[in-house]
């Protein structure tokens, strides 16, 4: 899309830019000054540069300054630009910026002389008026001003003599996730050397900024942008400075350094990327004004494995350089495809090749080998049967789904190329289109890929978004290969599909997708809406996803701070008072009239059209976008009105914490849910907690039995021994603390980490710490202890309560609870530690062993002491026992001294009355304390002095 705005009839004259080098030292000592009817104030310039003044039939761009706010991934960003008139009769002058295709147009003014014009954002009209047809001598075409996600945005006007114009242009967009950053562009190509040339950009992103980087310029059009091979340094004149959660970036080159980089004055894309601090958990969600945006992207997990099929145009349009690249990157692809992918290849013209006839192929080294020979002998003919490839395809694929047992959580998914438009078999778009979308069934994603000016870009688009995946368009003289490998590296590993992000009903309403297929490393997922009710303490999160073999469940309750105390003054883009300084609002509109386009696309209903239509202009009204449906058109403010100010108000580090509050790693108030949840856990007696001391139930003999165990910081104790009959290993490891004043021990030891290892049916192991937990079944997957989350596959269960508690259960026959204890202020003896207790041991054999899984199969006696009769035993052991007498206890014919004491178990919520037995133990178990001491963490052995590894 080109945007023209006419203020005056003509076009503009084209000259030959004058000597810049020359031109560039005389702007460098004398910088431009302003003209105007009132002010007579001459360009005080050398007379050689007057003379080539002359030569010039243009307008003059004495000032370029773009300036950017970017909070949370939303930037406001908004364009100066002031070109003079030194000539001796009106000259016309052309304001021209690129903008991304994503952004929305937010406000237009300009100041020529003493007259002010500001745009209003209105409804377009159905037809344009015949006016307006007079105005576009040459109307565009879809390509027009287009290049690689880019639109061009024009305004001419006439500059009477020896006077000056001042443009102001704002414009927003929501920054996406690829390949891991975040990228903001800002084009620079004034086509001239500017006097005063200034790019300032402004990050606030409060769950903290890391890998901020500034590459070079990029120009893929020009010669001479000042690149050189392999260079990564910014460009000249760049200065970068940034803290934990703010960073300034300014580019401000002279009049001599832009010479050096582009003699024409086209300089190219000034970018920036960047990534914040992210972990595996609900995402961050943040609150503002009665809006709520959640941002959401995983890391470390484990990819999933893919089905894929590569449909590649080999038609006559594709000879030379475009099928030469396009066979580079599938080279590149191929090689990066994983061991449990599988893949084919389907090449077409007017005629379908498929290399494997009616089967996905695995990925191995001969099967790699073979594909990069069939797409190295595919050559160049004939027509482009979109229709019939795209069908081959889908049957392909749907056949490959429903005649083999894949892994029911893999992504299937089309991989389409081509270089033009339909020219054989099914030509119409809309026939091309239902067909497609009958033949996927909802089933799998279709990912398009445009090359070159001839590719009809809206029927590939409405592919990508009636099946779920996504579209590029490529220049044709454009380094092809790598663009290429860039999209597939964006969608080549999936980590998550069928992801639902839910929020209670009653507390949240218009809330944009929450339903998202399949999430690709390196990407993100947003959701926003409004929130009914504000008097809330909380809002409630529930994120549920495949992963693997593995159901994911992650749920938090999200504090809302009720005071106004978020609100951001001052934000670029805002200052004309439409908006009410909510950028979370804004990001809540912008994703909602995105989806209201995108539906609108798809639809097929010409009465549904029309309601989206209206919904979305009406939207774009009430926030002063310009849209598909809305139109910037200038008025003429007062005679007397002030030219357009620029207001810029950057992020500040006084009260940033006041001033915006990101709610990552809030924990709800204190309330019901983490209550509810502990009240739902279900634990025996038989545990191992605190220092460490052990407790074990004997439900059957209604004896309590305890003991402690005094290890040396380092040593790995076997709580759990199962691993030939079960396979259950259950490790724990101590931590030293010093002892408390007058104790009677050296010092104190706690469980820094319990192992779970399990070898049935498969192998997979279980590393929790109080911060994190490591789950390994063959795919390795990170979770906070600070998050609610579930994960379930066909034989293992992890439940988390956030910083309380994490049940583990195996083949719904053994369950294990470990409670996190936290100190918020920790006394010198005190450390941070875990809590080891047995909930369900119905799945271990009778053979199992360890410190605690001795006992689980066996009972004990109470022996009677002198001052008991026979008949109280067998009854309380607190009541019917003397608890000041010698007391024994007949374990495996072994008779062990107890005496009885009182413990506190379940973080100190309960006490349990138990018969004590002292010496870590003594008779008590099975050897000595030292032949349970295991070698290392992951260590099965099950008997003395053998050791295993899982």
């Amino acid at each position: 899309m080109i945007l023209w705005l006419w203020l005056c009839l003509g076009f503009s004259t084209s000259a030959e830019q004058p000597d810049s080098e020359l031109m560039a030292r005389y702007l460098e000592e004398k910088l431009l000054a302003d003209y105007s009817i009132m002010e007579q104030v001459a360009r005080r310039v050398p007379r050689q540069a007057k003379f080539l003044q002359r030569l010039e039939t243009r307008p003059r761009m004495s000032e370029f300054t773009v300036k950017s706010t970017i909070i949370s991934r939303y930037a406001f960003t908004t364009v100066s630009c002031t070109m003079v008139n030194s000539g001796s009769e009106a000259r016309e002058a052309l304001f021209e910026m690129q903008i991304p295709a994503a952004a929305f147009i937010s406000n237009f003014t300009m100041s020529i002389g003493n007259k002010t014009y500001y745009g209003e954002v209105t409804g377009k009209d159905k037809k344009n008026s015949s006016d307006d047809q007079a105005r576009q001598k040459k109307p565009p075409s879809p390509t027009d001003g287009r290049e690689n996600g880019y639109e061009t945005f024009k305004a001419s006007v006439f500059i009477p003599r020896k006077m000056q114009a001042k443009f102001l242009l704002h414009y927003e967009e929501l920054l996406q996730r690829r390949l891991g950053k975040y990228e903001y562009t800002i084009s620079i190509r004034p086509q001239q050397l500017v006097g005063r040339l200034r790019v300032e950009v402004n990050i606030l992103e409060n769950s903290g900024i890391v890998s901020l980087e500034v590459p070079p310029l990029r120009n893929s059009k020009h010669k001479g942008n000042g690149k050189v091979e392999g260079d990564v340094s910014p460009p000249p004149s760049t200065v970068i400075g940034h803290t934990k959660t703010l960073a300034k970036v300014t580019f401000n080159p002279s009049v001599v350094e832009q010479t050096r980089i582009a003699r024409n004055g086209i300089l190219g894309d000034f970018i920036i990327r960047y990534d914040v601090n992210r972990e595996l958990s609900i995402g961050d969600v943040q609150i503002l004004n009665g809006y709520f945006v959640h941002y959401f992207a995983p890391t470390d997990l484990p990819p999933l494995p893919k089905n894929v099929v590569f449909v590649l145009d080999s038609s006559a349009s594709m000879v030379g350089t475009k099928l030469k690249q396009t066979k580079e990157a599938l080279f590149t692809i191929l090689q990066d495809l994983r061991p449990e992918d599988h893949f084919n290849i389907i090449g077409f013209s007017n005629r379908i090749k498929v290399w494997q006839k009616d089967r996905l192929v695995p990925v191995t080294p001969n099967n790699i080998r073979d594909a990069k020979k069939y797409i190295h002998n595919m050559s160049p003919t004939g027509g482009t049967n979109i229709n019939g490839a795209l069908q081959t395809g889908a049957k392909l694929l749907n056949d490959y789904i429903a005649q083999n047992d894949i892994d029911a959580r893999s992504v299937s998914l089309i991989i389409f190329l081509t270089d033009g438009r339909p020219t054989v078999g099914e030509t119409q778009s809309s026939k091309i289109l239902s067909n497609t979308k009958d033949a996927i069934h909802d089933k799998f994603c279709l990912f398009t890929i445009g090359i070159g000016n001839d590719v009809d870009h809206k029927l590939l688009e409405r592919m990508a978004l009636e099946n779920c995946g996504m579209t590029r368009h490529f220049q044709e003289d454009e380094d092809a290969a790598s663009h290429l490998k860039g999209f597939y590296d964006e969608i080549g590993t999936p980590l998550l599909s069928d992801i639902r992000v839910d929020y209670p009903e009653d507390n949240v309403e218009q809330v944009t997708q929450n339903f998202f297929p399949n999430y690709f490393n390196g990407s993100e997922i947003i959701i926003a809406g409004k929130l009914i009710n504000r008097t809330s303490d909380s809002l409630h999160v529930e994120v549920t996803a495949s992963n693997s073999k593995k159901y994911i469940l992650l749920k938090t309750d999200v504090a809302i701070d009720l005071p106004s105390r978020n609100d951001i003054r001052g934000v670029p883009g805002l200052e004309d008072g439409k908006g009410d300084n909510n950028y979370i609002e804004r990001v809540w509109s912008y994703l909602t009239i995105k989806e209201l386009l995108n539906s609108r696309l798809k639809s097929d209903d010409n009465q549904e059209k029309e309601y989206l239509m209206e919904k979305a202009k009406s939207m774009a009204l009430a926030y002063n976008f310009v849209t598909p449906f809305t139109v910037l058109k200038m008025k003429e403010a007062g005679l007397h009105s002030e030219p357009p100010q620029e207001e810029f108000i950057s992020p500040s580090t006084d009260g940033i914490g006041e001033k915006l509050q990101s709610l990552q790693g809030h924990k709800a108030p204190p309330g019901t849910r983490q209550q509810q949840d502990k009240q739902r856990i279900k634990i025996s007696k038989t545990s191992a907690d605190g220092d460490p001391h052990f407790v074990v139930d004997f439900p059957s003999s209604k004896l309590t039995v305890c003991f402690n165990i005094d290890g040396e910081p380092g040593d790995i104790l076997r709580l759990v021994s199962d691993h030939k009959e079960s396979g259950v290993t259950v490790n724990g490891q101590l931590i030293g603390a010093p002892a408390p004043p007058n104790g009677r021990k050296k010092h104190r030891t706690y469980f820094s980490s319990i192992t779970i290892l399990s070898n049935k049916p498969e192998r997979s192991y279980l590393e929790i710490t109080p911060k994190r937990i490591i789950l390994d079944d063959g795919e390795r997957l990170l979770l906070s202890c600070g998050r609610s989350a579930v994960v379930r596959s066909s034989s293992l269960e992890v439940s988390i309560s956030a910083n309380s508690n994490i049940t583990v259960t195996i083949r719904d026959t053994i369950s294990f609870v470990i409670l996190i204890h936290h100190y918020k202020k920790p006394a010198p003896y005190q450390r941070n530690h875990l809590g080891f207790y047995i909930s369900n041991s119905k799945g271990l054999s009778s053979d199992s062993h360890g410190l605690l899984g001795q006992f689980l199969n066996n009972e004990v006696k109470l022996q009677e002491s002198l001052n008991t009769s026979h008949q109280q035993v067998g009854q309380n052991q607190r009541e019917a026992l003397n608890p000041n007498a010698t007391n024994t206890l007949n374990v495996k014919g072994r008779l062990v001294p107890v005496v009885w004491k009182q413990r506190r178990i379940y973080n100190g919520q309960k006490e349990v009355d138990c018969w004590f037995v002292k010496n870590n133990a003594d008779k008590l178990i099975d050897g000595s304390y030292k032949d349970y001491l295991a070698s290392h963490p992951f260590d099965t052995g099950t008997s003395f002095g053998t050791i295993n590894s899982l």
